[in-house]
């Protein structure tokens, strides 16, 4: 099917010439075009500008032509979020109100909580409850205006429960018309019976781990947890070479908890994104300047764990690129809301609307090496849109913090929701 929208009252991040990310003060400048119209092709945006220029090749004439009438509303690329723990079994409220009584993200972590909890729950779900769960929070982040997602493993913590995970990706790949990436993320924790010699577990990632995963082509990129309790810099260095060697590329959690060296490891190997960076300072953002990793921030976990903003109005600043995440997953950002991030960014990290929607599309399909494809209005991209209600500008998508602004979502050119 084609599709045509027409009378746009704004098409918002079109590109003429293509972009991989933005960085510095562009992040400030979105283009757009009023009164628009898009044309959609075989899955793909063929055409796009004033509507007053628009012409239909014959072949998209007569019954296969679906038009949509875009009066008053806005319509932008789909979300990218290049962050998520989405494939998990059971919430972790209890934890939320261990959280309020101010017990810290460690404290909870020491006690069984946190990432070992998950892991538990996971290894007791089958393979067909996590799909069903999963795809039910699939089906919700489309509907708030999300066209790919990157998941991660990282609630086995064994190499069987590690490939159940990634399984069952899979299969989300295979059953969603979402974009997923699959990421390894078998250094998410160290489980209990290796608190004593965590090296071994490492070993067990290297050795039994990356080799299996690799073997079923389940992983599109690995990642590690290179923080304070977590993986030191060493550790990580061993894993991220092992990882490497099978063609998986970099992606770390990094800095979360303090200044650990994770976002220095993540470019000296050519990381696609280092994420999180709550501790991030002078050091850090010189090593990050000029290189091909892209920073990520993740107002969501932030927000939820009450800990130190990023710094994402000083790495702007000094000429950084930002890509903002949902880090959706139970125990410390449980909502995949991509508007509400775009509100977080706005509000808590003072990035302008313009700046936030560009850390929304492109820069994060970059942090999911997809922005030749996606991220962004352009001829030949895949086709994953949203048409917002009628609302009165870009600056009220961040505004409206707390309703849903979508009417319509398209995905690989056609209609999801």
């Amino acid at each position: 099917m084609n599709i045509l929208i027409t009378n746009i009252k704004e098409l918002v991040q079109v590109e003429y010439s293509s972009k991989l990310m933005v960085c510095g003060s562009e992040m400030g400048t979105i283009k757009t075009v009023r009164n628009a119209f898009l044309l959609i092709s075989k899955g793909k945006i063929a055409d796009f500008g004033k509507m007053e220029d628009l012409f239909l090749p014959e072949e998209t004439e007569g019954r296969k032509l679906k038009t949509i009438d875009a009066t008053g509303r806005l319509v932008l690329p789909c979300f990218c979020d290049p962050h998520t723990h989405l494939v998990y079994a059971g919430s972790r409220e209890l934890e939320y109100v261990d959280k309020i009584k101010g017990l810290s993200y460690e404290e909870i972590a020491r006690r069984g909580g946190g990432i070992l909890n998950s892991a538990k729950r996971l290894h007791e779900a089958t393979e067909t409850e996590l799909v069903a769960g999963a795809m039910q929070r699939l089906e919700e982040v489309i509907q708030l205006g999300t066209g790919a997602v990157e998941i991660k493993s990282g609630y086995g913590l064994n190499t069987e429960d590690e490939l159940k995970m990634l399984r069952v990706i899979r299969k989300l790949k295979e059953y969603s018309p979402l974009t997923i990436k699959a990421t390894f993320l078998g250094a998410h924790a160290v489980p209990a019976e290796y608190r004593g010699n965590p090296k071994e577990y490492v070993d067990l990632i290297i050795n039994e781990m990356i080799p299996l995963v690799a073997s079923e082509e389940l992983a599109d990129y690995i990642d590690v947890f290179c923080d304070r309790g977590f993986f030191t810099v060493e550790d990580t260095e061993r894993i991220l070479m092992a990882g490497i060697k099978y063609g998986l590329r970099p992606k770390i959690h990094a800095n979360e908890l303090d200044y650990s060296g994770g976002i220095q490891a993540g470019v000296k190997y050519n990381a696609l994104s280092v994420d999180h960076l709550e501790y991030t300072g002078d050091e850090e953002i010189k090593v990050l300047l000029g290189s091909e990793t892209m920073p990520t921030i993740l107002p969501g976990a932030a927000f939820f764990l009450n800990m130190p903003l990023a710094p994402a109005r000083k790495m702007i600043d000094s000429g950084l690129p930002i890509a903002v995440a949902s880090d959706f997953n139970p125990g410390s950002s449980p909502s995949g809301n991509m508007q509400l991030i775009l509100s977080m960014a706005s509000i808590l990290y003072r990035m302008t609307p313009e700046e936030a929607i560009n850390a929304a599309t492109i820069n994060a399909a970059y942090a999911m090496g997809l922005s030749e494809e996606l991220g962004s209005i352009a001829v030949g991209k895949v086709a994953n849109v949203f048409i917002t209600n009628p609302i009165p500008s870009i600056e009220y998508m961040p505004y409206a913090y707390g309703s849903n602004k979508i009417e319509t979502v398209i995905l690989n050119g056609k209609i999801a929701w």
